[in-house]
């Protein structure tokens, strides 16, 4: 990964932005394509590595992978490694993650309306 130039125009309009709009904060978190997606399927519950591949075929092993560690990095995934093997790891909500369910269900109730049936979602 390249290191972050943190003296950058961008990084310091960024660390403005946090400190004034609480939107920033929240995209700075959960922003990106799949971490919404994370937690909506973690949102039903604790979930194996594996069952999230499943139920977001789509997503690259690297970006599921780099999503959990970063959302776990930020405090809204808690991982859960248990020593046997083969190994078993779990991936569950934080209480700040759990925090976000009714903004991610509000997410997909607006989707459905405007959707208007044009997609289905599993």
């Amino acid at each position: 990964m390249t290191a972050i130039k943190e003296s950058s125009t961008i990084q310091q309009n960024k660390k403005y932005a946090l400190d004034l709009c609480p939107v920033t904060y929240v995209m700075e978190k959960i922003g990106g394509f799949w971490k919404p997606i994370i937690l909506y399927h973690l949102s039903g519950g604790d979930k194996r590595y594996s069952e999230l591949k499943r139920a977001i075929p789509a997503v690259t092993e690297k970006m599921l992978i780099q999503h959990l560690k970063q959302l776990e990095a930020d405090g809204l995934v808690i991982r859960t490694a248990k020593p046997v093997i083969p190994p078993h790891v779990t991936y569950e909500l934080s209480e700040s993650g759990k925090g976000l369910i009714p903004v991610i269900h509000q997410m997909a109730e607006w989707a459905f309306k405007d959707m208007d049936g044009k997609y289905t979602c599993k």
